[in-house]
């Protein structure tokens, strides 16, 4: 499993999955577990979306 997430994509993942889990908190429903989804993948630098569409945001090595 290569990195497929990089730099603004990753800290813009984190922001989006803190905020998205916030408002799941705050209106008391689980959507905002989808917000887990945003940040799991930008920690794991991996995202499955982005395989069949061969979208690449990580620094090439």
């Amino acid at each position: 499993m290569q990195a497929n997430v990089g730099g603004l994509d990753k800290t813009t993942r984190i922001i989006v999955g803190l905020i998205v889990v916030l408002w799941g908190i705050l209106m008391q429903n689980y959507w905002g577990a989808i917000g887990l989804v945003f940040i799991g993948t930008a920690v794991i630098n991996w995202c499955p979306a982005y395989v069949p569409f061969g979208i690449n945001s990580a620094k090439k090595s």
